[in-house]
C-alpha cells in the first residue's frame, strides 16, 4: 500500500513539476514541449501495450481476448464521452483560450477542468496496474503517465497566467489537477484489490482509456506545430525504451 501511495503522488506530483517548469520557462518553444510530449506518448504506448493489455488477456483465461477487446473499446469511449462533455487540451489551446485568454477567463477555467476530468481515469489506469501484483510493470505504467504529466502540467500556466490569473491562484489549480490523479490511482487500485475478478477488464480499461488518449490528444498535439518527424522518432524512442525496461525487469 505504501509503494501505490507513493507512486500516486508521484504521478500527480508530475504535473506539479511540469507547472513549475512552465513558471521558470514560459516562453518555451513548441518543438521541445512536442518532443517531450511524444516521448511521453510512446512510453504511455508501451505501458498500455505491455503493462496493461498483454496481462489483461493472460488474466482473462478462456475469453482473455473477448474481455480484452471489449474493455479496451469501453474505456476509449468512456473517455469519449467525457471529450463530449469537456473537450481537452488540443481542442482548447490555440483556439478559445489562445484568441480569448485576455477577456474570456471562464474559458481558461473550462481549460482546467478539462484536465482534471481527463486525469482521473488516467490516475486509474496508473492504479489497476497495481492490481496484477507485477510492481515492475504497474511503476513503468505509472511512470509513463507521469511523463506525459509533465508537459501537461506546462502549458497549464502561460494561458491562466495571460488571462490575469495571479501567480499564487494558477499554481494551486496546478496542484489541484495532479490530486485528481492521486484519488485516480487510489480509486483504481482499490477497485481492482476488492474483486480480482474485475482484474481482467479493468486492465483493458484503463489500456483503452491510455490508447485514446495517445491517439487522440497526445499525437495530434506533438503534430500541430511543424515537428511531426522529431515527434514520431521521440515516440519511437519512448516506446522502445519502455519495451526494454520491460524486458529487463520480467
Amino acid at each position: 500500500m505504501d509503494m501505490v501511495l507513493l507512486t500516486a503522488l508521484g504521478v500527480g506530483g508530475a504535473t506539479v513539476i511540469g507547472s513549475v517548469i512552465g513558471f521558470l520557462f514560459r516562453g518555451i518553444s513548441h518543438r521541445f514541449s512536442d518532443i517531450v510530449l511524444s516521448f511521453a506518448a510512446g512510453v504511455m504506448l508501451a505501458a498500455a501495450v505491455l503493462g496493461l493489455i498483454v496481462p489483461s488477456v493472460e488474466y482473462g483465461g478462456k475469453f482473455g481476448v473477448i474481455i480484452t477487446v471489449l474493455g479496451i473499446f469501453c474505456g476509449a469511449l468512456c473517455l469519449n464521452l467525457i471529450d463530449k462533455l469537456v473537450p481537452h487540451l488540443h481542442k482548447l489551446v490555440g483556439s478559445d483560450i489562445e484568441a480569448h485568454n485576455n477577456t474570456n477567463l471562464s474559458k481558461v477555467l473550462l481549460f482546467v477542468t478539462a484536465i482534471a476530468i481527463h486525469n482521473l481515469p488516467e490516475g486509474i489506469a496508473a492504479g489497476v496496474g497495481f492490481g496484477s501484483g507485477n510492481t515492475s510493470q504497474a511503476l513503468l505504467i505509472a511512470g509513463g503517465i507521469a511523463l506525459q504529466n509533465v508537459p501537461e502540467g506546462m502549458v497549464i500556466i502561460g494561458p491562466m497566467l495571460s488571462a490575469g490569473v495571479t501567480p499564487r491562484r494558477t499554481f494551486v489549480c496546478a496542484l489541484m489537477t495532479g490530486l485528481v490523479e492521486v484519488v485516480g490511482t487510489l480509486i483504481g487500485y482499490f477497485a481492482v484489490s476488492v474483486s480480482q475478478a474485475v482484474l481482467p477488464f479493468a486492465l483493458a480499461f484503463a489500456g483503452g482509456t491510455m490508447l485514446y488518449v495517445i491517439s487522440d490528444e497526445m499525437i495530434p498535439e506533438t503534430h500541430a506545430h511543424g515537428s511531426e518527424r522529431g515527434a514520431t522518432y521521440a515516440l519511437l524512442v519512448g516506446f522502445c525504451i519502455m519495451l526494454i525496461s520491460d524486458v529487463l525487469l520480467g
